[in-house]
C-alpha cells in the first residue's frame, strides 16, 4: 500500500505562483520521491508539481486555494514541506533581505 497525503493553502504571495516561486516550489517538489500533483480546483485538473512548465501553466494568483496531494514515499513529508513554503510566501522576504 502506498502513502497518500493531500492538503490545501492559500497563496498570499503578491505575484502568485508565477516564476521564481514556481521555480522553488517545483525544486522542492523534486526533493521528493512521492509523485507529487498539485492543482488549483479541488476536482482538477492536476499537473506534475515537478515540472516548472506545469506549475507555471495554472497561472494560480494570490488568493488561489492551491491544492496539493502526493503518493509514494514520503507522501506527507512532500505536502507539507509544499504548504510550509506556500505559507512562508516563497521565501521572497528572505529573498529580497539578503539581495539588498
Amino acid at each position: 500500500m502506498s502513502a497518500f497525503a493531500e492538503a490545501t493553502v492559500l497563496i498570499t504571495h503578491a505575484v502568485g505562483l508565477h516564476a521564481r516561486p514556481s521555480v522553488k516550489f517545483t525544486k522542492l517538489a523534486k526533493t521528493f520521491a512521492a509523485e507529487v500533483e498539485v492543482a488549483v480546483a479541488a476536482n482538477g485538473p492536476w499537473f506534475d508539481a515537478k515540472s516548472i512548465v506545469k506549475v507555471m501553466a495554472a497561472k494560480a494568483p494570490k488568493g488561489t486555494l492551491l491544492h496539493i496531494r502526493a503518493k509514494g514515499d514520503g507522501a506527507t513529508q512532500a505536502v507539507k514541506a509544499l504548504v510550509d513554503l506556500v505559507q512562508r510566501d516563497f521565501d521572497e522576504d528572505a529573498d529580497h533581505a539578503r539581495s539588498a
